[in-house]
């Protein structure tokens, strides 16, 4: 790593530990090397989470890339990010061994823009724990912070590609006034229009921004919220949806990307660029009671288990184990 962990990152064991290693400007294609270089044992394998993988080292690599929506989406991104993120994913993509992704979704478009091979990429859906019931005192603290009555969910960073805009004039047209939007995420980049949003359409008083919320808040929020709803543009994967899933909420996706892969059978699938498909999929989320709706809840619940940590792991391993070999060939 270039820096000393943060304080939330898990503890070294015996069989695993953090190396602090400098330079770190350009540290993954200066400091990583050279770190790998002066090994006593040459690694068999190095791993990297991100589009960027260290150059000028023989050991064998994997990368993972979540999604392309710089390339699909280049408008939505700050120059030095989209550089960024275009010339060096082009480059990992074509020197690495394997890919690893999180979705078929993201898969296809690898293939496609990078005319990678179908076996040197992997889909590893990425799992989910939770399944904590929120305590009185942090229903008390949401149900302060969202404001009283039913309120819709939406929880990302942000930014562009999550569409708060349109979600905002779609929620502007409903016809239940007495609902609230309450939309969960910190600033991210090109913000100022979804902030704007609410005055523009006209429901200001109804829409509110908490901005970041604790991991040990959200399971009040997702349990007592009417419906869930995520209409990005372009999701590699869309975890909270796995949360909304797992916490009791009814959720109205994008028909698009890789949302379809996440809720299956229990989502409610509406067109994101399409104000008034918005609108009838909250409508029927906000009408659906009794029988359907627990049916509803029922289906997410189940979808949910699909999803682990545990073999999420193996199959990284997997990989990881396979390009090792290889290189020892």
């Amino acid at each position: 790593m270039p820096d000393v962990p943060i304080s939330d990152m898990p503890r070294p064991t015996r069989q695993w530990e953090y190396r602090v290693v400098k330079p770190r400007n350009f540290w993954t294609f200066i400091g990583l090397p050279l770190a790998l270089s002066r090994e006593k044992e040459q690694a068999d394998v190095v791993f990297s989470p991100t589009h960027y993988i260290p150059r000028f080292t023989p050991v064998p690599k994997v990368m993972a890339i979540m999604d392309l929506s710089y390339l699909v989406y280049p408008e939505l991104f700050r120059s030095v990010d989209l550089q960024k993120l275009t010339q060096w994913t082009a480059y990992a993509a074509a020197k690495v061994e394997h890919i690893i992704t999180i979705s078929e979704f993201s898969k296809s478009a690898i293939i496609k823009a990078y005319r990678v091979d179908l076996g040197r990429v992997a889909v590893v859906y990425p799992g989910f724990v939770g399944n904590t019931r929120a305590t009185h005192d942090m229903t008390d603290h949401i149900a302060t912070e969202a404001g009283s009555g039913p309120y819709i969910l939406s929880v990302g960073t942000l930014q562009p590609r999550k569409n708060f805009s349109k979600l905002i004039e779609a929620f502007s047209k409903l016809s239940d006034r007495k609902i609230k939007l309450v939309i969960v995420g910190k600033k991210g980049w090109l913000y100022d229009e979804i902030l704007a949003a609410p005055s523009k359409f006209g429901v200001a008083a109804r829409v509110k921004f908490l901005d970041y919320v604790p991991d040990s808040a959200l399971p009040a929020l997702y349990q007592n919220a009417t419906c869930f709803v995520l209409v990005s543009l372009y999701e590699g994967f869309g975890l909270p949806v796995l949360e909304a899933m797992n916490y009791g909420s009814p959720v109205v996706v994008s028909k698009s990307s890789s949302l379809p892969e996440i809720a299956g059978d229990a989502g409610i699938y509406v067109d994101p660029q399409d104000t008034e498909s918005i609108v009838s999929g909250l409508t029927q989320a906000i009408s659906e009671q009794g029988k359907v709706r627990s049916q509803r809840v029922s289906l997410g619940k189940s979808r949910v288990k699909q999803f682990t940590w545990a073999h999420a792991a193996g199959q990284v391993m997997d990989v990881l184990e396979e390009v090792g070999k290889r290189g020892k060939k």
